[in-house]
């Protein structure tokens, strides 16, 4: 497993000790001037998000109120300005204090600088039991809110430290299980907000970080609860210092570790939780105020105290918030400025830092393989066997896909339909049918193929498109297309949506090769970009179709609900054009995925290659979006699972992949419209909801080793 770099090491304290309580004296002096330079630069942020918004109260009139020299006019409309943005100003001073704080409090627990509460997925548990309580319709008491915020962000935390062995295996096996957890989390809140839009309406937003608020009711109940976790943190702060010296240090000295770790984990899920019932999950600001708080501790002794560093990293936290709606207001004015979370800036600013971490990591002496662990050689009966068990269960599958739904029908019934004398009804149904069991077995093959071709090119079992970024960046493409030019045709979108998957991986392996290629570095630069598309993506969809969230969640959350065959050629397109690729070059991926040394040995150009195979893998992936939309997980999951059955050898293990795709997408789409039929559940939902835990099962399973 890759560890930071000496420098990034002791800036951050990632994977070792903090720095000695008594290693430099404490410049008091230099530690308050820091303190207060950042209460000042919070204060004009304050001040100045104060005087935007979609009035045309300004700066003047504020002062002119401050200073008691306005007019009655002019007091009426303060009274609203006041009314309006100061109750969203404060509101962005206790979730950037909150999320300052909790994560500063994580990552001291963790040891590692991604701890946060987004890659320890507290957020995405409080956020998926807010939305839970909106669901069953049931009016509760904003404390009561908090409290299932609590826990459902609490169980979260747990699962993925759990998983992370505490962040003590590293950085990238703990953004994973964050990752995963997240996604499943979020899957099933999707879930909720397709099957209960009229009640959850408004949340899709608010689901990405909004500090607007129409009154000060609910920011003036929460702010005591945030104070009182800042409070018990600040308390905390001489045993985290202890705990930053290691374990065994730390107990010599009379700390009781395990007490220790709980009660910090359980203040920074409290604090977690208040800002998400106030705001929503507010992204990466756990992340990125702690990542500053400490690169100036490096700089003035004293602040790597707890005590002070927390307090700085609320602070900075504020900054943050504040900072993402001053520019949100800004660069989108009036109106639709209002409608844009703010958490979709403060996602791209942390996006920004995780890629700089992940950038700072130094290569492992070992680089993982994509076949470790599970590609032991199988005979050819075996793997002729499970081929052709695979094949006829995706025959079956697509049989059932046919005949199960709202309506069920017989295979009389499809025969009839092919010879074209059956009755209108079943005709209705199998035309609304058929093109969805094809752009399932299409999309399907394709997401299988692209994920085993980009697990060997990254040489990384947990490699896949939607974790690196291409579903996400294919999405933003398609999506912008259809907005910009609504009548585009499907090789318009689908073109787009090459282009920018291409583009979107394209920058994740240019940010990832440093002086080689990272299997780690390159999925935590993924995620990275990643998050920049989705955010991307809601920032679309916000300011395009804001009245229009529920098409926005069927797209971004992969559906065959309404597909024509038209809408699949472009995949069987790129599948003709990539499949002879990938059987003239299954060589290649053999000896690509071993290491750098023996395809060059060999004579194979390594630069060439790796960059059509990904290529390919981003043109599959595109149309495979562009045909129904992002479907996550099954470029992780089919590859992973072919490897199992028939061995590490791409000849064998490509088909494998493709067939298990096709099995993936079509029993996802088929329970999806059949489980609560005549309601519908997005394919990709389904296929994330057995992806993301099927991560989380595979890295329980590794827990207790270095690497994957």
């Amino acid at each position: 497993m890759a560890v930071l770099e000496r420098g990034a090491h002791g800036a951050l304290g990632a994977r070792g000790e903090a720095p000695a309580a008594d290693a430099a004296p404490v410049r008091r002096l230099q530690v308050g001037a820091v303190l207060l330079v950042a209460l000042a630069v919070v204060v004009v942020l304050g001040v100045v998000d104060l005087t935007l918004g979609t009035s045309d109260v300004g700066a003047g009139d504020l002062l002119r109120l401050l200073t008691g020299g306005a007019s009655g006019a002019d007091q009426q409309a303060l009274a609203v300005l006041v009314a309006s943005r100061l109750p969203r100003v404060v509101t962005g001073l206790v979730v950037g204090l909150a999320l300052g704080v909790a994560g500063g409090v994580l990552q001291s627990v963790a040891r590692n600088p991604l701890a946060s509460p987004d890659t320890l997925a507290v957020n995405a548990g409080g956020h998926l039991a807010v939305v839970a309580a909106a669901a069953a319709g049931v009016s509760l008491p904003l404390a009561v809110n908090g409290l299932l915020a609590f826990v459902g962000g609490l169980a979260a935390a747990g699962l993925v430290l759990a998983i992370s062995r505490g962040g003590a295996t590293g950085p990238t096996r703990l953004v994973l299980a964050g990752s995963a957890t997240m996604l499943a989390l979020s899957s099933v809140t999707m879930l909720l907000l397709l099957l209960f839009a009229q009640e959850t309406a408004g949340l899709f937003a608010w689901g990405s970080g909004s500090i607007v608020q129409s009154d000060g009711r609910t920011v003036t109940q929460v702010a005591p609860v945030v104070a009182l976790g800042v409070v018990a943190a600040l308390v905390l702060g001489r045993r985290l210092d202890l705990l930053g010296l290691g374990d065994d240090a730390a107990t010599v000295l009379g700390l009781d570790v395990r007490r220790t770790r709980v009660v910090a984990v359980l203040v920074a899920v409290l604090l977690s939780a208040a800002a998400v019932t106030v705001a929503g999950p507010v992204g990466f600001v756990g992340l990125c105020a702690p990542v500053v708080a400490r690169l100036l501790a490096r700089v003035v002794p004293g602040l790597h105290r707890h005590r002070v560093l927390l307090l700085l990293a609320g602070l900075v936290g504020c900054a943050v918030v504040l900072g993402a709606d001053i520019l949100l207001r800004l660069l989108i004015p009036g109106t639709a400025g209002v409608a844009v979370p703010t958490g979709v800036v403060t996602t791209l600013f942390g996006a920004v830092v995780l890629v700089w971490l992940a950038r700072r990591l130094r290569d492992d002496a070992r680089p993982t393989t994509a076949s470790a662990g599970t590609g032991a050689p199988r005979s050819r009966r075996r793997v002729v066997a499970t081929t052709a068990v695979l094949a006829a269960l995706v025959v079956g599958a697509l049989v059932a896909g046919l005949l199960l739904g709202d309506r069920l029908l017989l295979t009389g019934d499809v025969v009839n339909w092919l010879r074209g004398v059956s009755g209108q009804g079943v005709t209705f149904v199998l035309d609304q049918r058929v093109p969805r069991v094809v752009a399932a077995l299409v999309a399907g093959t394709a997401l299988g193929l692209s994920g085993a071709v980009v697990q060997a090119v990254c040489r990384n079992p947990l490699a896949e498109p939607h974790l690196l970024g291409i579903t996400g960046g294919a999405g933003v493409g398609a999506v912008l297309t259809l907005v910009l030019v609504p009548g585009a045709s499907l090789w318009a979108v689908t073109g787009s949506a090459s282009v920018s998957a291409l583009a979107a991986f394209a920058l994740v392996y240019a940010l990832a090769y440093r002086r080689g290629l990272s299997s780690d570095r390159l999925v935590l630069v993924g995620i990275g970009v990643a998050a920049v598309t989705t955010a991307l993506l809601t920032l679309i969809v916000v300011v395009t179709s804001p009245w229009n969230t529920v098409m926005a969640l069927t797209w971004l959350s992969g559906s065959t609900y309404g597909r024509s065959l038209e809408q699949s050629y472009p995949v069987i397109a790129a599948l003709v054009v990539v499949v002879p690729v990938l059987v003239a070059a299954r060589r290649e991926l053999d000896l690509v995925a071993l290491d750098d040394d023996t395809p060059r040995v060999l004579g194979v150009g390594l630069g060439r290659t790796r960059l059509v195979l990904l290529a390919c893998a981003a043109l599959l992936a595109a149309a495979a979006v562009s045909a129904v939309g992002v479907v996550g997980f099954v470029g992780l999951v089919a590859p992973h699972l072919a490897r199992g059955l028939v061995g590490s050898a791409h000849r064998r293990m490509v088909p494998a992949a493709a067939l298990l795709g096709v099995l993936l997408v079509s029993v996802a789409d088929t329970l999806g419209r059949t489980i609560i039929a005549p309601g519908q559940i997005p394919a990709g939902l389904v296929t994330a909801m057995i992806g993301a835990p099927y991560l989380v099962w595979l890295l329980w399973r590794t827990r207790r080793s270095v690497g994957l």
